[in-house]
């Protein structure tokens, strides 16, 4: 009679953590940056069909890393969720930090219960009235949930990224510097992975850029995608 295999609860865990993280870190980094019109998000991704950075509701929006098949369940399920949340009590009622904690419940249970954890990490975000009334949620793949400030990075190489950001990025920054920012941000992360030196980044085109932002000005729906011209202008403007 053979013994069964076993595996410690605190290793089992640790595996689990490893192979999520190794997945997430495999995918092309998502910056997530306050401004003093709102909250802009960018990632480099030459697809035009399939989105790292969404629309979830009204002031809302939704950015991920990892694989796409298993974000792209949950932004649906936040869509469902924020409508029917809406729909039965009043649009105001839905806010990022309930969509957070319904999305920290959905990952910590499959990261405890099944099998295989979800490769995915996400912001949640959402535009207030003021700067200081913006939300911005990062879920990692267990479920934990950090309440961040000013600007998040995920995937890749994002606490070199991180640091980076954080000597650069500065309160009442316009929309302009924060997407140069991004790019340039962006842009350290070579094609082979290795991080560049500052000053030595790599020019990513418009074209290969996936940009939304939260526009705090705007009349119900927040959310606006920054494409083609528009885009290809703001990066080419001269610094004053």
């Amino acid at each position: 009679m053979t013994m069964p295999f076993y595996v410690s609860p605190e290793q089992l865990m640790k595996d689990r953590a490893d192979f999520a993280r190794k997945g997430i870190a495999r995918g092309r980094s998502v910056v997530v940056l306050a401004y003093d019109g709102g909250i802009l998000f960018a990632t480099e991704n030459p697809s035009r069909a399939l989105h790292k950075i969404s629309e979830i509701y009204d002031r809302i929006a939704f950015a991920a890393v990892g694989k796409y098949n298993e974000f792209e369940n949950l932004r649906v399920a936040g869509v469902r969720y924020a409508d029917l949340r809406g729909y039965s009590y009043d649009r105001t009622d839905v806010t990022a930090r309930g969509l957070a904690n319904a999305y920290a419940q959905t990952l910590g249970t499959v990261f405890t219960t099944e099998s295989k954890p979800l490769e995915v990490e996400l912001v949640v975000a959402e535009v207030g009235d003021t700067p200081a009334a913006d939300q911005v949620y990062r879920l990692s793949y267990d479920g934990s949930v950090a309440d961040e400030r000013g600007y998040v990075v995920m995937g890749g190489q994002a606490e070199q990224l991180g640091a980076r950001l954080g000597d650069d990025w500065h309160e009442g920054m316009t929309l302009t510097d924060v997407l140069r920012l991004a790019v340039r941000t962006l842009g350290a992360v070579g094609t082979d992975g290795t991080l560049a030196t500052a000053g030595s980044e790599r020019e990513i085109a418009p074209a290969g850029l996936e940009v939304a932002v939260l526009e705090r000005d705007r009349p119900r729906r927040a959310f606006r995608r920054l494409t083609g011209a528009g885009l290809a202008g703001r990066l080419e403007q001269p610094r004053d």
